[in-house]
């Protein structure tokens, strides 16, 4: 009786474990003819349906159709607290959106040492080594999973994409304290830097072939030694090609400038690594800028690191404090506050009216005009990859109610004087909380808890990381 109990209980958890661990192949169906009929007649050819039917056809955006017109004309372009900035950059078709907005987080300091009203760094001399290094860190990656299946995770991550333009504000952290900055006029973009598509693809299959070969010779028994003189000798192809594409960046230079009482001005023999010592603050460091983020499918006032997310072998990961929407706005209106601009990232293209300059959750009101319920939380858009950072912009401006509680906040776009707002973007205080995802912040503006939570041992994410 007691066997016979036992093996009946065996086969209901059998059972159950069948149905746990294959739920669709087991008992999943394909559309019928009755769900068909039933969905059909869902659909029903109302005259609004029609008139709604015949805009969509016709139409060339459904954005345009979808404009929220009660909206329109009620969010302005005022801010009671806005960080003194000057001028207006553009990335052009390339994706260093996170090197752009790192070097104007600090192009007022410049501005203000020389004396000058208008200044830009040169992003193609840095963007020359972030792909460098980036080639260096891919190759090392490869030497170090040679052993594995083509289809672990971390190796099909990493040939997915060998090298690509994006980033975040580490990369640019480690790139410049590696090879310092430059000016625009020492390093002016090419055609190649203003359009990263083709040279970013002729790398890539450069790479990958390397790749394959080196993973060849492992299985083959090479050690890592003799494959790193192999990667030498990819780097140099590497390196021809960027030249080629980018001009070879100076070591040394020299920039004359004229100053706003109208002297003009020379600085002789310089290095790329003095000049970023001369122009960037003292406290710029990795210990005093940290990057705080709101993402709500994990623990707050933990310190994550995702595992690889660097382009220098020897650099920063990237590494963040993941913090509530309300400490970040806190934090952020202080920095302002104190005239400080701030690294920030965000899913640029929700409800975003680029004509207006304007990005607000009621802008575009796509459920009253397709009849279909698209409402998902920042928790669920996360995880189903419906939304996440997609562009890098300087965080400048907040404007508050009579209690100074923020109401709407200003971006310091990198897309041309012809976008948005005379190339800068206002966001509403609820944006904010649905799309912002990250800023690096000095650690002043931190409140104790914050600062506290620091000091923790980062939790490793690894490389495929979906925040990635």
């Amino acid at each position: 009786m007691i066997i016979l109990r036992l093996k009946m209980m065996n086969l209901k958890h059998l059972i159950g474990t069948v149905a746990v661990c294959l739920p669709f192949v087991a008992f999943s169906q394909s559309i019928t003819p009755k769900d068909l009929q039933e969905i059909q007649a869902s659909y029903k050819h109302t005259s609004q349906d029609k008139a709604i039917q015949n805009a969509l056809t016709e139409v060339k955006s459904i954005k345009d159709l979808a404009l929220n017109n009660e909206l329109q004309g009620k969010i302005d372009h005022f801010f009671k607290y806005r960080v003194k900035v000057k001028g207006i950059t553009d990335q052009k078709s390339s994706g260093r959106c996170w090197m752009f907005t790192s070097m104007n987080v600090l192009r007022p300091n410049v501005m203000d040492k020389f004396n000058i009203d208008k200044f830009d760094f040169s992003h193609n001399y840095l963007y020359f080594w972030d792909i460098f290094e980036k080639s260096n860190l891919f190759l090392e990656n490869i030497i170090a999973t040679a052993n594995l299946s083509y289809d672990d995770r971390a190796l099909v991550t990493y040939l997915q994409s060998p090298v690509g333009d994006g980033g975040v504000w580490n990369l640019y952290y480690n790139a410049a304290e590696k090879y310092g900055v430059v000016p625009q006029d020492v390093m002016p973009e090419t055609a190649q830097s203003n359009n990263t598509r083709e040279v970013i693809s002729l790398l890539n299959e450069r790479l990958r072939a390397a790749a394959y070969d080196m993973r060849n010779e492992a299985a083959k028994g090479k050690k890592a030694e003799a494959l790193r003189a192999e990667k030498v000798t990819v780097l140099k192809d590497v390196y021809r090609v960027l030249s080629l594409c980018l001009g070879e960046p100076p070591t040394t230079f020299t920039w004359r400038y004229k100053d706003k009482d109208g002297n003009i001005r020379e600085l002789k023999d310089y290095t790329p690594k003095r000049f970023y010592k001369e122009v960037t603050p003292e406290d710029y460091t990795s210990e005093n800028y940290v990057m705080i983020m709101n993402d709500p499918t994990r623990e707050y006032y933990k310190l994550y690191e995702i595992q690889n997310y660097r382009n220098t072998y020897e650099g920063l990961n990237w590494t963040y404090l993941n913090l509530p929407n309300e400490d970040i706005k806190k934090a952020a209106l202080a920095s302002i506050k104190a005239n400080e601009p701030m690294y920030a990232s965000c899913d640029v293209a929700k409800q975003l009216n680029r004509d207006a300059g304007i990005m607000d959750t009621q802008m575009y009101d796509y459920e009253s005009l397709l009849g279909v319920k698209l409402d998902m939380d920042k928790k669920g858009r996360i995880l189903t990859r419906q939304s996440g950072s997609t562009h890098a912009m300087t965080l400048i401006g907040c404007d508050t109610d009579a209690a100074d509680k923020p109401l709407k906040w200003e971006f310091e776009n990198s897309w041309g004087v012809s976008a948005g707002n005379n190339g800068y973007l206002t966001f509403s205080d609820d944006w904010f909380s649905e799309y912002l995802f990250r800023v690096v912040i000095h650690r002043r503006y931190l409140d104790g808890k914050a600062i506290e939570s620091l000091k923790q041992k980062p939790i490793q994410l690894p490389v495929w990381d979906y925040m990635n």
